[in-house]
């Protein structure tokens, strides 16, 4: 894996800030400047990667997208090898759409809370967009330092 560009998704409105669904943004400030936000909201992610991937000249398969994912539990990350679906994240679909590729790694943070024993699974909808809790954030923390180092071995 040989990654040039790394780009996190998320929606770049204050009220977005500290969001579940902002978690790329979150990694991109995590790894302090090492990579870049993009700044056209989640479902409209296509037109911001497209324009870095000509600035820059890379490769899809040289490009890592940081995205919240809702199937994922907290605490859990996923690096995804290029040639995958978008699973129904928006943000990727419109950089399938754009790219006219899915020949670009994906790193996937998961945002899922943890289900209680016999509670019913929450709908993405219920929680992608609310502040992350203080617990959260911690749990998040340990996440993207293990994805920092699982992106440099």
């Amino acid at each position: 894996m040989k990654i040039k560009l790394i780009i996190g998704l998320g929606n770049p409105d204050k009220k977005y800030e500290d969001t579940y669904h902002n978690v790329g943004h979150l990694f991109v400030d995590y790894l302090a400047g090492e990579a870049m936000k993009s700044d056209e909201f989640m479902n409209e992610s296509g037109k911001y990667v497209a324009k870095m991937v000509k600035k820059f000249g890379v490769k899809p398969q040289e490009l890592l997208i940081v995205h919240d994912d809702s199937d994922i539990e907290i605490g859990r990350y996923k690096l995804t090898p290029p040639g995958h679906g978008a699973a129904g994240h928006h943000g990727i679909e419109s950089i399938h759409q754009h790219l006219k590729t899915n020949d670009f790694w994906r790193l996937r943070i998961g945002i899922r809370p943890k289900q209680a024993e016999g509670k019913e699974r929450m709908k993405a909808l219920d929680f992608v967009l609310k502040k992350i809790s203080p617990a959260d954030k911690k749990i998040l923390g340990k996440t993207f330092e293990e994805a920092r180092v699982g992106l440099t071995t």
